[in-house]
Order: structure tokens, then sequence, then C-alpha cells
């Protein structure tokens, strides 16, 4: 009989389930290889005002984590970011990038840099929206 119950480590968990998933998808000839890099931005004193996080993976680059300091906000610090994972995927020859945020913190952001809605969780009671993006980029090397 199989037993399901809560881990005591869900941090050895989800390594151990991602072991499985990449085992899986080298299996089928598809590996994962997540190509993790992020991105800081400062100000010309050296203080943090936030960054972007993501990986390349299986021909697309997915930014787990954007964040701006309250100061950088509307100063174009996220754009800068954005841009700059972008020309990373570019460099790396993915075919864009993808990324997902709440209804109330950025959809008009990514939707003036280009990005195109592709999802959405269905709006239910009092719980905020998931959105996803993504873009796909011009030209891309090989």
């Amino acid at each position: 009989m199989t037993e399901i119950r809560t881990t005591e480590n869900a941090a050895e968990l989800q390594l151990r389930l991602d072991r499985l998933l990449d085992e899986g998808a080298e299996a089928l000839g598809h590996p994962f290889n997540p190509q993790a890099v992020g991105f800081e931005a400062r100000d010309s004193d050296g203080t943090f005002l936030g960054g972007i996080y993501g990986w390349g993976q299986l021909g697309w680059f997915f930014v787990k984590l954007l964040a701006l300091a309250p100061e950088a906000r509307k100063r174009g610090v996220g754009g800068k970011l954005l841009a700059k994972a972008e020309e990373h995927a570019r460099s790396e020859g993915l075919s864009g990038v993808y990324l997902d945020t709440y209804a109330f913190q950025a959809p008009a952001f990514y939707a003036k840099m280009g990005y195109e809605e592709i999802g959405r969780l269905p709006a239910v009671g009092d719980h905020p929206q998931r959105v996803w993006f993504a873009k796909t980029l011009g030209e891309v090397r090989s």
C-alpha cells in the first residue's frame, strides 16, 4: 500500500524530485541542463537597486525573479535588467524569454516591454491572478 506523508526536509525532497525529472528528460533526449545567471543593478555609489535571475533551458530563458528596490522603480532599471537578460538569451542562442507575474504586480510593464500574455490562472475568490508572458527574440545564433 502506498503511503503519502509530509516530508521532513522539503529542500532534500526538491533535490530528489529534480534528479528524477532530470533523469527522465535525459532518457527522452531532452536534457534540462539549466544554465543559471543573474544580473544586479547598482547606483553609481554602489547601492543595490535590484536584479534579475533565471536560467536558460531547452531553448528558452526563464526569468524566475526580477525585483527592484522602491527607489529604483519608474527609473528604467527594470527595463535595463530585462534587456540584459534578453541580450544574454540571444548570446546563448535561445529562442526567447518567458516569465510570470501576478496581476497586482507588473503585467503592464511586461506588455510595454514587448512581452505577450500567454496564459493566466483563473480568478478565484480573492486570490490574485498569476499571469505568464513570453517574448520570442529576433535572430539568434545557433
